[in-house]
């Protein structure tokens, strides 16, 4: 499993880096994430979820189901929407209120 950074919709906010717990995530020259080395990410998706912009891509691997399947996250006020393409481009989405999930 490994994660992706889309340099091109990363806003430089430097979220991802702070919560990577492998300290994998850094900041380029432009001020945009990069993943120093892919094979080393533990597929904890901290980055993924931290991230406001849907700029990181979790590739799902095949020994779980995922075929290739690859899920970002993305954020609207309260509502985290978690989307996962397979490879054909179907996307299915889940939609998380975060100020009610935590409520039991």
């Amino acid at each position: 499993m490994s994660i992706r950074i889309e340099t091109d919709r990363c806003s430089g906010c430097g979220r991802c880096c702070e919560v990577c717990p492998g300290n994998l995530i850094r900041r380029s020259a432009d001020g945009k994430a990069d993943i120093r080395r892919r094979q080393d990410c533990w597929g904890c998706t901290s980055c993924l979820k931290e991230c406001k912009t849907g700029a990181i891509l979790f590739y799902l691997g095949a020994d779980i189901g995922g075929r290739g399947s690859v899920l970002s996250v993305s954020q609207k006020g309260d509502i985290k929407i978690w989307s996962v393409t397979d490879p054909g481009g179907n996307v299915q989405k889940i939609a998380v209120n975060s100020k009610e999930s935590n409520q039991y």
